[in-house]
Order: C-alpha cells, then structure tokens, then sequence
C-alpha cells in the first residue's frame, strides 16, 4: 500500500499542503514536522511519497531520503536554486513557491509511477523459480518455528527485512538462513 507522507518544519505549512492535496483527491497518510516523525510513520507502509522541504526541524531533506526505504520516493519543495543541485535518485524537484496545479500533477504522476514498480515487483515476485521459492519457504518455517510467527508475520517480516536492507526478498530469505543456522 502507498502512501503520502507530508513532512515541513512548520505545521501550518504541512497543514496547508495536505488541505490542498486532500482537495484534489489525493488521501494522506500523515502530516510531520520532523524527519524522525516522518521515518516513524513510513514503517507503517510498504512504498510512498514523502513531501517535504529543504530543511525540516531535525535533518536535511539528502539525511531523510538516505535512511527512508527504497521504495519511498521524495518531493522536494524548495527555492529554484536548491532544485538545481544535483538532486539524488528517488527525489524530485519542485520550486517554491508551489503553484496548486503543478503540486497536484506531481503528486499524481508520482503516485502512478509507485503503482507500476508494485506491480512489477508483485510479478516479479510470481515469476520466482521452484528453488527460490523453496528457500524463501525455508527461512520463513524457520522464523515461525524459533520466533512463534505467524506465516504471515513471517512473511511480512522478510518483507520489511529486504527492503530495510534494499535486497531482493530471496538475498533476505538466504541470509536469514545462514545467520540462524549457525
């Protein structure tokens, strides 16, 4: 599930942009002034957007983007000349001040662009060989067995842990297995 994750120094700022994106159909997942607040609220989801500006109250905006999932991309509200930095992969750029129309579109397209990476993951996830399935399988009757899982906490688990780690889920599950083999 995506989300959209609205992270600004000043809350009145935050507030606005979710009004804003509310208005124009688009659901939030949260508002933040902080980047931990924002980190804290994207555990709670598989894949997002975070918009935020520059600089929040605890991190810059490059410190949020390097600890956040790869599966989050980021909107970066900004002056123009902040924009024209080199701006990391995952991230992009709109200027400030933000006009409605282009805030919305952005959001949009970004969102769309989520939708196609899950479902290319999810099929890539299908077309998985009888010997990785096999071992993923493995790594995840052994987390139920040794830590009282659920399947599906197991698997949610291998989840989480591979995209915490920015590995496929198979690295994840083959890892898993050595480590508690030993």
């Amino acid at each position: 599930m995506s989300s959209v994750i609205v992270v600004f120094p000043k809350k009145e700022t935050a507030t606005n942009i979710r009004n804003i994106l509310v208005q124009g159909g688009i659901d939030i997942a949260g508002i933040c002034t902080t980047g931990a607040q924002a980190l804290q609220c994207a555990d709670d989801f598989d894949s997002g957007i975070i918009i935020c500006g520059y600089k929040l109250q605890d991190m810059l905006y490059s410190e949020l983007r390097e600890w956040l999932p790869e599966t989050f991309e980021m909107l970066l509200a900004a002056s123009p000349d902040k924009i024209r930095e080199e701006l990391m992969e995952g991230i992009v750029g709109l200027p400030a001040p933000v006009k409605v129309y282009d805030l919305l579109n952005t959001v949009e397209m970004m969102l769309q662009t989520l939708r196609k990476k899950q479902r290319k993951r999810r099929e890539a996830a299908k077309s998985r060989n009888p010997e990785q399935k096999a071992v993923i399988n493995e790594a995840k009757a052994l987390l139920m067995e040794r830590n009282q899982m659920t399947e599906e906490e197991a698997h949610r688990y291998l989840q989480k842990s591979s995209m915490d780690s920015g590995t496929k889920m198979l690295e994840t599950a083959q890892m898993i297995l050595t480590i508690m083999s030993e």
